[in-house]
């Protein structure tokens, strides 16, 4: 499973999100942040919505091209403890 985070430099609430995903050790999850900066599409998509989490399931969610599909996650309160953010992720990753 893969966690994709939409972020951009100087965002505290994107670099607080990225260090409490780091921080869980009781799921299994490769995270991959990507800068908005870095691309039009993504800048223009998510310029006032950072930090933005997907849920990427690789192996279950290609579709009929063999495309990926990504499934946007809500966003946790910043104030959220890591146990909190870990729960929330295990309620997604049941489904």
């Amino acid at each position: 499973m893969q966690l994709i985070l939409y972020s951009k430099p100087g965002c505290h609430l994107c670099e607080g999100l990225q260090e409490k995903l780091e921080q869980i050790q009781n799921l299994s999850f490769e995270l991959e942040v990507r800068d908005i900066t870095t691309r039009e599409d993504w800048f223009a998509a998510y310029e006032y919505e950072v930090p933005v989490l997907f849920l990427s399931n690789r192996q279950a969610a290609k579709g009929a091209e063999g495309e990926i599909r990504e499934a946007p996650l809500p966003r946790p309160s910043p104030r959220a403890s890591v146990q909190q953010l870990e729960q929330m992720l295990r309620k997604y990753l049941a489904n």
